[in-house]
């Protein structure tokens, strides 16, 4: 059985959780646990939308739960025009948030070149390599690359190709991995993020997503690597 408490789902086991997953809404908290089919190993949570929402959500729940040794910022979101197409899944390999900066007349100052900081977070290495092969193992079609992080979610051509310009090779954007991967690292905790691509980036065209889709191979992507919290303990 599991239990249930505002935004948050935990399998009912003595156990303590060792994987925390991230998700925006509910809905793609459910397909996550219908991937996972009550695996013990993990917690889910829907922590909101945005960076700052799912930033907070993580910083609570990885604070309260110690034991956790790896954090996933896990659902849908849109895929970059020959990296990344619909019903495929993707594997940051470093998370960016694309927007956070400064304009100018000429062109998009990028926060590290503001000396503020970095736009660019990394992802666990290890706990990539590792998902990856499960994953491909599993016949799921895969691409890792760099996942952007957006406060205000790309709709124009002109928005898409300034993106993919500024972080070559991008693969797909959503809109809470560096929030949930700032929280990770403040906690010491290892973090990755998985995007299942419901749309293309670029003018946004509500018809042409394939939503539904898009949750069930989230779902897929959960339950080949259900077990894979097994091998800690081994």
């Amino acid at each position: 059985m599991t239990q249930q408490k505002n935004n948050h789902i935990q399998a009912d086991n003595c156990l303590a959780p060792r994987i925390l997953v991230v998700t925006a809404v509910d809905a793609e908290r459910d397909a996550v646990l219908r991937g996972l089919d009550e695996n013990t190993s993990f917690t889910v949570i829907a922590g909101g939308v945005g960076p700052a929402a799912a930033a907070v959500s993580t910083a609570l729940e990885l604070a309260a739960s110690p034991s956790y040794e790896l954090v996933i910022s896990a659902g849908i979101g849109g895929g970059f025009s020959g990296a990344a197409e619909l019903g495929t899944l993707v594997l940051a390999d470093v998370v960016i948030a694309a927007d956070l900066g400064a304009e100018t007349a000429e062109r998009f100052i990028p926060l590290d070149e503001l000396g503020f900081g970095s736009a660019s977070l990394p992802v666990s290495e290890a706990w990539r390599e590792r998902l990856q092969g499960v994953i491909r193992q599993s016949g799921l079609p895969l691409h890792v690359g760099p996942v952007l992080t957006v406060s205000t979610a790309t709709g124009t051509a002109e928005t898409a190709g300034l993106r993919a310009s500024l972080v070559p090779g991008a693969a797909a954007e959503a809109m809470e991995g560096y929030g949930v991967a700032q929280a990770a690292a403040k906690l010491e905790v290892p973090f990755l993020e998985l995007r299942s691509i419901s749309n293309a980036v670029g003018p946004r065209d509500r018809a042409a997503w394939r939503i539904g889709e898009a949750m069930q191979v989230l779902s897929e992507a959960f339950s080949a690597i259900r077990f894979i919290a097994k091998e800690m303990h081994q």
